[in-house]
């Protein structure tokens, strides 16, 4: 018997358990690493952001054979994956019959197909939950890239990448990009890579490598000093700067008022005990969303522009 559920379901993030619970609440029930709420009043289905993936439509199948499982879900769909915490044998069998579902490393860039990716678990032998439809388009929130070893001077070009591909466009030659926080450069080397021209302000110079590629240029400055008139037109503006939320947020506004960029990918970065208006307030930002990439730490990422951010 298949029930669909009102409310979602979160998967947590190991790191940052506790920051799921603050934006859940405590009316929350939990099950594994996952966390279900019955009609989130008080918060948006949006506006929960510390989680891997949030499963957007919920269901809960009884069953009474692993065939009558696999038969249900492929006739729901293709794509499953599952997240599985208790019944890890019975679970195998499933997902063993459904169709293949690749987990390997992609080459950037890759434009993330259209087709939903769902999510189930069991809670025991005859009783599944899941969702055809998810936060994430990857499998379970994860996503790996084939990484450079070489090039970039950092490893944080990965969650560039991973927001870009969740944005499904990209820079391209002769873009204009400003990437404030630059240095070392892994989100400079991995624009100027796609052909763009950056702007890289930071105080620090980024690699030298990463200065002798085409169409890069250095500015010694605090970006956020700087006016949206003082920088002129872009294509796409770039943040990975340190500094609290709402000083991040009150310099985006600026930018958003000039009408001088339409693409934005910023990391909200969290100092201590975590802000949780401030996401809020950028998610609020029309064509905007707010994650937690699979390679980001303690921040969440912006992404705001005219495109499909699913």
């Amino acid at each position: 018997m298949l029930t669909p559920l009102r409310g979602q379901v979160y998967e947590r993030l190991e790191a940052f358990e506790d920051h799921l619970q603050m934006e859940l609440g405590l009316r929350a029930a939990s099950f594994g690493p996952l966390y279900y709420l019955d009609h989130p009043e008080g918060i948006g289905q949006d506006a929960c952001f510390w989680n891997q993936n949030r499963w957007l439509r919920p269901f809960r199948l009884s069953f009474g054979s692993i065939s009558e499982a696999v038969t249900a879900l492929r006739d729901m769909q293709r794509n499953w994956a599952p997240r599985l915490f208790t019944q890890f044998r019975r679970g195998a069998l499933i997902q063993s019959q459904l169709p293949f579902l690749s987990t390997k490393p992609r080459t950037f860039p890759w434009l993330v197909p259209d087709t939903p990716v769902g999510a189930w678990t069991l809670l025991d032998a005859h009783t599944l939950i899941g969702s055809t439809h998810c936060s994430s388009p990857f499998p379970g929130g994860v996503i790996s890239f084939e990484e450079d070893k070489e090039g970039p001077p950092s490893r944080a070009y990965l969650k560039l990448w991973e927001a870009l591909v969740r944005f499904k466009k990209w820079p391209g030659p002769g873009d204009r990009c400003l990437d404030a926080g630059a240095s070392p450069g892994g989100w400079t080397w991995a624009l100027a890579r796609l052909g763009a021209e950056v702007s890289a302000i930071d105080r620090a110079p980024p690699a030298e490598r990463v200065l002798a590629m085409p169409g890069v240029r250095w500015i010694k400055h605090d970006a956020f000093t700087l006016k949206p008139e003082d920088i002129g037109p872009l294509d796409w503006l770039f943040c990975d700067v340190i500094c609290y939320p709402p000083r991040l947020y009150e310099w985006i506004q600026r930018w958003l008022a000039s009408g001088l960029c339409s693409n934005f990918i910023c990391t909200i970065k969290m100092q201590g005990k975590p802000d949780l208006e401030t996401p809020r307030r950028f998610a609020a930002i029309p064509d905007s969303k707010v994650v937690h990439l699979y390679h980001n730490k303690h921040e969440l990422t912006w992404i705001c522009g005219a495109g499909n951010v699913p």
